[in-house]
């Protein structure tokens, strides 16, 4: 097979890579139930189909963008409802304006694009409903421009308002954070990763030069860049591996250890992180000291007391069922083997959310990266390095 002939068939394959399956039922059962319920609404709304909220076509478009690619531009509240209205504002005067049915449609689907430009509120599926205002002259003759606002706006603006219900519930971020929005612990810093010390400007300013604001927001391409920082990073990290650098003298708790047993430890150890096993060092979680601070806070609003009685209710070990270790631990965490990469820890402990990472071997807990050992690997790295 010839080089071109590679080429061509590599052009007309896949641009995207692979997809798991968790997130392609996430987004599936996300489009399910938004377009169940906004079918819903209409069905037992009894609503006028001349001016009333029903369903067309283009929202099952629109759904595909706010549940499978939520960090798109193209996806944002402001794109969808408004990119939807004016293209359907484009449509119904183009059946008002023009007789021909190819010039009708082809007009309608040019002057939305032009429109959801100049608007900044490009969203593909409007042309769709710019094509379908097109294609029922007879309809808009009797809707109107009320059309552009029920069913297109008005169920356009709900398809979002789920949207952003569902990848709160499901644990994704929907619109995008903006670059000068508070990080996770609610400061106005960018997160390590993104401090690339370029301001927003300058990567509006990146995206423009290359056109791809369409494609990516700035937030999205501050985390890009600094991911890719850490990762070039990582190549000159050295060949250290987890279980070189990982602490193997490991103080744990069971499951069912009282929280008051794990606070003496850590009072006694100076730890910020605990594993959690089974007999045999089975490795079920890592409670974390900001874990007793949470429970204990939302114990005190629960019970309606102060933090300081709420703290020393849930570490009393006279309590008859005192709380334990398994019910406060965190299990979503990233957890690497004895061969993994130095490199490979970097962008895990770079954001904040991870003081440590197990290394197991066959789900047995054998170390725990903490930050003071990632730190100190790469301290005595940047020494040999000057040597």
């Amino acid at each position: 097979m010839s080089t071109l002939t590679r080429r061509l068939l590599r052009a007309f394959g896949p641009a995207i890579p692979s997809g798991h399956l968790a997130e392609a039922l996430r987004a599936a059962l996300g489009a399910i139930a938004a377009l169940a319920i906004l079918g819903a609404l209409v069905h037992f709304g009894g609503v006028d189909l001349r001016f009333g909220l029903y369903l067309i076509a283009p929202f099952g478009a629109s759904s595909v963008l706010l549940f499978a690619v939520p960090n798109s531009p193209l996806a944002q509240p402001w794109s969808a409802v408004v990119g939807n209205g004016s293209a359907a504002v484009m449509g119904v005067l183009a059946c008002l304006l023009v007789d021909d049915p190819t010039l009708r449609v082809a007009l309608a689907v040019g002057a939305a694009i032009a429109a959801m430009i100049l608007l900044r509120a490009v969203h593909p599926p409007a042309g769709a409903v710019a094509m379908t205002a097109a294609l029922n002259p007879d309809q808009m003759a009797e809707q109107g421009l009320w059309f552009s606002v029920s069913p297109v706006m008005l169920g356009t603006a709900l398809l979002v308002g789920l949207a952003m219900a569902y990848a709160r519930l499901s644990g994704r971020r929907y619109p995008f954070r903006q670059f000068d929005a508070p990080n996770a612990f609610g400061t106005d810093d960018p997160v390590p990763a993104e401090r690339l010390g370029l301001s927003e400007a300058e990567l509006q300013d990146i995206l423009d030069r290359y056109r791809q604001s369409l494609n990516l927001g700035v937030e999205d391409l501050a985390r890009l860049i600094g991911a890719a920082e850490l990762q070039a990073a990582s190549h000159r990290s050295g060949a250290a591996t987890a279980g070189e650098i990982m602490s193997r003298n490991l103080v744990t708790v069971g499951p069912d250890a009282p929280l008051s047993e794990v606070a003496d430890l850590f009072r006694r150890h100076g730890f910020t992180s605990l594993p959690v096993v089974q007999e045999g060092d089975k490795f079920l979680g890592v409670i974390f000291q900001l874990h007793l601070i949470r429970r204990a806070h939302d114990d005190a609003f629960r019970l309606e007391r102060g933090f300081g009685p709420a703290m020393a209710r849930m570490l009393d070990p006279r309590r008859s069922t005192p709380v334990r270790a398994g019910e406060v631990m965190s299990v979503a965490m990233p957890r690497v083997t004895p061969d993994t990469p130095v490199a490979a820890l970097l962008p895990m402990m770079a954001e904040g959310s991870c003081d440590a990472v197990p290394v197991l071997t066959r789900g047995r807990i054998v170390g725990i990266v903490t930050r003071t050992d990632l730190i100190a690997a790469l301290a005595r790295q940047s020494l040999r390095a000057t040597d």
